[in-house]
């Protein structure tokens, strides 16, 4: 995703302080106008971007997204125009851990309420003091206000909150009845941001706290995830599908076209998910080709009519190393034995039908 990138850049625009409820509207390029088949369908990339988070809720797409100095939520009825109607939610404070790098925001509606994950932190480069973070809406509307709820434990001594360790890309999502967060980060805290990142998992009792000790379930050791630079899994992402439990993440290096997508996949629904011996790994299961390079870090949303996945996800501009990208979205299918089919990376300019249910065309 983009905090690898951004470890290794000497320089990172700052982030402003202070809340300001303002509107904007940003619209991404893809679909067509004037042709009333247009409305039918788009093609990609959809526009400038990276780590795309995506949630549906009725027939409107919710886009979040750190820019100037903030997080913003959009609105669209369409998901290749994803970038309409943004509204600035929150801006990190002018002092505290999060005042810095605010990365890769995710919306969740929990129990009645919006919930935005994100990594932030006090200052950098060097990266190595990114923590996650958490802020919760005060009504159910996502564009609404937030209250900043704090940084959430991270570490190994969740009964005294001692020393979080280094942590971004935090998710959640649930496993049977249970709550559950899981992110990326590194073994211990370090002094140098070249650091090997894994995959952790800790019980949640409620969507702002993290009750337990992190548990790591997957490091990069394959040979598909190891890099030249640097060894490091990012971006992990809930994904169910006919009982079955996946976490989806990225690995090799995000700066170069060799980024890609693997897979965890728990071994039954009854199986521990604090056991790292009860996810299975495959992949890659979402590469490049020589059209589209450096795929990752994705969302998974379901059509307007709920009949399709989605997944929406970024790739590199060129091939050259660097973190210029931009945003993409295509249907996915399911293989026979009910893992997710990404298939291969739509190329650009090609027409591709809108989600189901979302064509407003006669």
């Amino acid at each position: 995703m983009n905090f690898r990138g951004l470890l290794l850049c000497s320089v990172l625009a700052p982030l402003l302080a202070g809340c300001a409820h303002s509107v904007a509207t940003d619209p991404l390029p893809g679909g067509g106008d004037g042709d009333p088949q247009a409305a039918c369908r788009f093609t990609n990339p959809l526009g400038p971007g990276q780590d795309p988070w995506v949630v549906r809720e009725g027939d409107t797409y919710y886009f979040v997204e750190s820019r100037d100095g903030g997080i913003w939520v959009s609105r669209s009825d369409k998901l290749a125009r994803l970038k309409q109607n943004a509204v600035r939610v929150w801006s990190p404070p002018a002092q505290g851990w999060n005042r810095s790098n605010v990365w890769a925001p995710e919306l969740h509606h929990i129990g009645g309420r919006w919930y935005i994950y994100y990594a932030a932190g006090e200052s950098g480069p060097p990266y190595i003091h990114q923590r996650a973070g958490v802020l919760e809406s005060e009504g159910d509307d996502p564009q609404g206000r937030y209250v900043d709820r704090g940084m959430l434990y991270t570490g190994d001594h969740a009964d005294t909150g001692a020393e979080p360790v280094w942590a971004i890309d935090l998710t959640v999502g649930e496993i049977g009845d249970r709550l559950y967060a899981v992110w990326s980060g590194w073994e211990e805290n370090s002094s140098t941001d070249k650091t090997p990142q894994h995959l952790y998992i800790a019980p949640m009792s409620d969507p702002r706290t993290i009750s337990g000790d992190r548990v790591e379930i997957s490091s990069p050791t394959e040979s598909w995830e190891r890099g030249t630079e640097l060894d490091l899994e990012e971006g992990p992402e809930f994904l169910e599908h006919g009982g079955d439990t996946f976490i989806i993440y990225s690995t090799r290096e995000s700066w170069l076209k060799e980024y890609r997508l693997g897979q965890l996949r728990l071994a039954s629904p009854g199986a521990n998910p604090l056991s790292a011996a009860s996810w299975i790994k495959s992949g890659p299961v979402f590469t490049g080709t020589d059209q589209v390079y450096g795929v990752g870090h994705a969302s998974f949303v379901t059509s307007p009519d709920g009949t399709e996945n989605w997944i929406v996800y970024h790739s590199k501009v060129g091939t050259t190393p660097g973190w210029d990208r931009v945003i993409r979205a295509q249907p996915f299918g399911w293989k026979a034995d009910g893992s997710p089919d990404f298939g291969t990376p739509v190329p650009s300019g090609v027409s591709v039908d809108a989600p189901s249910g979302e064509c407003t065309a006669g």
